[in-house]
Formats: C-alpha cells, sequence, structure tokens
C-alpha cells in the first residue's frame, strides 16, 4: 500500500490533532483496543471528544512543553482491567504506522520514540501498581 508524502514536516497543535483523530479512529476500529478503548471511553462521540481532548493535551505537553496536561496516566492506565503487553505493543505498532504516514521521518521518529518510552514507563508503572 502506498502512501502520499507526508504532509507534517514538524509537530503543532494542528498536527497533532490529526495525528490523534486518525490514530484513535483506526484504534477503535482494531479488533485488539477497539474493545478496550469502548469499555473505558465509551461509543458516544461526546465521550470520544472528551478523551480526545485529554489525549491532545497530553501529547502537547510532552512534545510541545505546554503544560496543559494535569491527569495522571499511571493511575488510569493501572486501572484498565487486563491491560498487558500486547496491548501496549499494538498500540505502538498503530501509533508508528499513522506518524510516518502524517509526518516527515525526522518527526515521525520524534513521535514514535516519545511512545516508546512513555509505553516502557506505564508498563512499568503497571506491574508495579498491580504487585502492591
Amino acid at each position: 500500500m502506498t502512501h502520499a508524502d507526508p504532509q507534517y514536516p514538524r509537530i503543532d497543535d494542528t498536527s497533532l490533532a490529526r495525528l490523534l483523530v486518525e490514530f484513535y479512529a483506526a484504534a477503535r476500529l482494531d479488533p485488539l483496543l477497539g474493545p478496550v478503548f469502548q469499555q473505558m471511553v465509551g461509543e458516544d462521540d461526546e465521550a470520544w471528544a472528551r478523551h480526545l481532548g485529554r489525549v491532545h493535551d497530553f501529547w502537547s505537553s510532552v512534545t510541545l512543553g505546554t503544560g496543559r496536561y494535569g491527569g495522571r496516566p499511571m493511575q488510569a492506565h493501572a486501572g484498565i482491567p487486563g491491560l498487558d503487553a500486547q496491548h501496549f505493543q499494538r498500540w505502538l505498532a498503530l501509533f508508528a504506522e499513522t506518524t510516518e504516514r502524517l509526518f516527515t521521518p525526522p518527526a515521525a521518529a520524534f513521535l514514535r520514540d516519545k511512545a516508546e518510552r512513555m509505553g516502557q514507563a506505564l508498563q512499568q508503572g503497571i506491574a508495579l501498581a498491580r504487585s502492591a
């Protein structure tokens, strides 16, 4: 499958919004991730709009230093029943596909690196929380 040339050479609020809308649209349809998101976020558009807003604030904070996100991602993810390494691997694979389609290679690599580091930290934190 061929993709058009990436549209975004840099990361900003506009490109992050596009990334998150496209990524989560795919994640909602994914056989592994979709049921988890349906259980935790729901199906209605209003719930998804709130979720995308929180996630956008998170990514804006970690990539652009905006400080807009004030949540606790570790606790939120630790509370998801059955969440394990296969979910993180699939999340990262879908995220990588989306970043590579939308961003130039340097920007896509930056986003993938951030996602991989966050995934590792979340998995370590979840393991600690569940063992306590």
